[in-house]
């Protein structure tokens, strides 16, 4: 999934477009700009077809931004209970971060069962992962890291059972977004796609 800090309302459309044409329509657009809710509202509304989140959802006030932007996820680097549960209120997905056993035993109590694992490699990567999945993989938990993926390091977290998905910012970079690099962004979907075809059979 990739997860982009875009500066420009101007580019919300070209980088939908690359993205569809790399063969990976969704985005998950974090609130880290001024320009983020502007830019999910752009995208749900020329870009039906891409599935657009929001990121960095730390407050309130962003997760009712992201709602009437017409985010269809959201997505959160630590867990807020008071956050989780108003976006359950407003039937509004959301994905919290987790780091420990105790992030998601409660994230679990909240009925949140994907989760982000956030930072990934910096909280040990792989072999974290399988620790933790270990207790709670009975209880339907999956995990989506974020944090230090790229194309080096995908595919061997795509191998794991319990991942369902993984965030990255690699896809589009600020320099990307910021020159109009659309062919790059385009290349770097297509490899990922290709990756999770052969790990997983589809996309």
């Amino acid at each position: 999934m990739p997860v982009i800090a875009i500066e420009q309302e101007s580019a919300a459309l070209p980088l939908a477009d690359a993205l569809i044409e790399g063969g990976l329509p969704v985005v998950e657009v974090t609130f880290r700009t001024a320009a983020a809710a502007a830019v999910i509202r752009v995208l749900s509304r020329d870009r039906p077809q891409l599935l657009v989140g929001a990121g960095t959802v730390l407050t309130l006030e962003n997760l009712e931004a992201a709602k009437e932007s017409g985010a269809r996820f959201a997505v959160a680097p630590g867990l807020n209970s008071q956050i989780v549960q108003r976006s359950v209120r407003m039937d509004l997905p959301f994905v919290p971060g987790v780091a420990t056993p105790t992030d998601i035993e409660h994230a679990l109590s909240l009925g949140c069962k994907t989760l982000k694992f956030f930072p990934a490699e910096a909280l040990g990567g792989i072999p974290m992962i399988e620790a933790l999945s270990a207790p709670y993989q009975h209880t339907g938990v999956r995990f989506v890291p974020t944090g230090g993926i790229t194309m080096a390091n995908l595919e061997v977290y795509l191998r794991v059972k319990t991942v369902s998905a993984v965030g990255g910012t690699w896809i589009a970079r600020k320099e990307d977004l910021a020159s109009g690099n659309w062919s790059q962004v385009v290349a770097r979907c297509r490899a990922a796609v290709e990756v999770v075809r052969r790990i997983r059979g589809g996309c």
